[in-house]
């Protein structure tokens, strides 16, 4: 049996989300699913652009892109469907899976960020407990089931 990515690597997660509570909430979550990850967050649209293409104040960030992005839409500045869309417009970063995690449960959110490659769409669960579950799955799914492109550039 193959895996995508061996259990003793730390998944690299970005995490795009504006609200700071939603931010170390999903942090603890991850901390508490056992999650072999390494969590990066940005609060916008822009500081994702900025962080995949190390731009600005994460010009000097090293290593590999992230292995998963997940992606608020509703942030100030440029919106996770306006940072999707550039996203997966670009041949270097498309491949990236992108996971929105979002408050929102509108039809015309969930049809149009997969009309422009979002890989899932997750509303983001009410209760902490849910969320450690969620992310619990989300590890599972994108690193132990699923097969991802090979990375890039060996860090």
């Amino acid at each position: 049996m193959s895996s995508n990515l061996s259990l003793n690597k730390t998944i690299n997660i970005l995490i795009a989300d504006d609200d700071p509570d939603d931010r170390l909430m999903a942090r603890e979550a991850l901390v508490q699913s056992h999650s072999p990850s390494h969590v990066n967050f940005v609060e916008d649209g822009e500081e994702l652009l900025d962080y995949l293409y190390r731009r600005g104040k994460f010009q000097n960030v090293e290593g590999d892109l992230p292995d998963l992005i997940l992606l608020d839409l509703n942030m100030p500045r440029k919106s996770g469907v306006e940072a999707l869309q550039e996203i997966k417009s670009d041949n270097t970063l498309r491949h990236i899976p992108i996971v929105v995690l979002t408050t929102s449960k509108e039809e015309e959110d969930i049809y149009r960020t997969y009309d422009l490659g979002v890989n899932s769409f997750i509303t983001k669960p009410i209760t902490y407990e849910s969320l450690v579950n969620t992310m619990r799955i989300l590890g599972k799914y994108w690193f132990e089931v699923v097969q991802l492109p090979s990375e890039r550039h060996a860090g």
